[in-house]
């Protein structure tokens, strides 16, 4: 697809266009050579199928591809999001299973602890002025330990029928998961679309300094994302360990924050911050992991897998570049 075709396609839909062109490229592959893939049943009301397995697995990449956009945005980035996942997890099973609490003080006890687990990390980046790759990987390594330490090291079982629905569950047929993953992107959507933080977050990325002098707190923009990221984090965490009924703190979320950052990446938002794109996250996320589920359905080694990931992401982002577009339609002219 040429410069000029793209030219012509609608402003809001441009950043997308290449993901988008990604995405179709993959899901016409499964089409044509997965048995099944398009195949989609409704069984008491709730949708089933190939189609519905790739949204809901992608359901957690999704959720901190959304905190982590807003990261981005600001030109930082957020390594411990995987860590918070199997601290959520972790203080769910806890106070489930060992506390008896009930599910909603559960919840609601570990979604405040990923909300303060982001503001650690908003703390050490706006207020001590440390470098976010280096604040978020002390809780990527600290918050991993703590997480085992919680559970001692050993794989704790939830037996919960409303703590299973969260990753089994359905709602208006739709896997739980997914209408978590909607109510999260109209709430992220409303936030950054509906009110001054989007301008704030993009001017923040864009140039601190002269946002500083044109009266934008800058630190309390970072506190927000960072925390937003964390609250994210926190619900993929329940996400998680709702799948595969218990806490896992060994290989919780483990590589998850790579997953999320290249979903950012591929979705359109640059890493040196400034505009971001919450759509083009969410097909970045999509794309990862029907990408993963081609690999697995066709007989891939496992041991090839992050390889071939690593070449299709490659081969996006050089797509969405200008110049290397130019230089290709250069070439072929010449």
């Amino acid at each position: 697809m040429s410069d000029q075709s793209a030219s012509r396609v609608p402003a809001w839909l441009q950043p997308l266009l290449w993901p988008l062109v990604a995405l179709a490229a993959l899901l016409l592959f499964n089409l044509l050579f997965t048995e099944g893939f398009a195949r989609i049943e409704i069984k008491d009301g709730h949708f089933y199928g190939s189609l519905v397995d790739v949204l809901k697995q992608a359901s957690r990449v999704m959720l901190v591809s959304l905190g982590m956009t807003l990261i981005i945005a600001t030109g930082g980035v957020d390594l411990s999001v995987g860590a918070v996942i199997a601290i959520a997890g972790s203080v769910a099973a806890q106070l489930l299973v060992q506390a008896h609490a009930g599910l909603a003080t559960a919840i609601l006890v570990t979604l405040c602890g990923c909300l303060a687990l982001g503001l650690w990390n908003g703390a050490l980046v706006a207020w001590c002025g440390v470098q976010p790759i280096v604040a978020t990987l002390v809780l990527m390594v600290a918050g991993r330990g703590v997480a085992q330490l919680l559970t001692d090291g050993q794989i704790i079982t939830v037996e919960r029928a409303g703590f299973t629905f969260i990753a089994g569950g359905y709602f208006l047929g739709l896997p739980f998961p997914v209408t978590l993953v909607l109510a999260a992107l109209l709430l992220t959507s409303v936030l950054t679309r509906r009110t001054a933080m989007g301008l704030f977050i993009e001017s923040v990325g864009n140039n601190e300094t002269a946002s500083y002098f044109a009266g934008v707190n800058a630190r309390a923009v970072k506190l927000f994302v960072y925390g937003f990221c964390g609250l994210c984090a926190g619900i993929a965490g329940l996400i998680e360990a709702s799948a595969i009924k218990a806490a896992d703190a060994n290989n919780a979320g483990l590589y998850l924050e790579l997953d999320a950052i290249l979903a950012v990446v591929v979705g359109g938002t640059a890493l040196t911050g400034g505009r971001f794109n919450l759509l083009g996250s969410l097909v970045g996320a999509l794309i990862i992991q029907t990408l993963t589920t081609s690999i697995l359905t066709r007989g891939v080694p496992v041991q090839y897998t992050l390889v071939v990931k690593a070449v299709v992401v490659l081969a996006v982002c050089l797509l969405q570049s200008e110049s290397f577009r130019a230089r290709l339609m250069r070439r072929k002219s010449a």
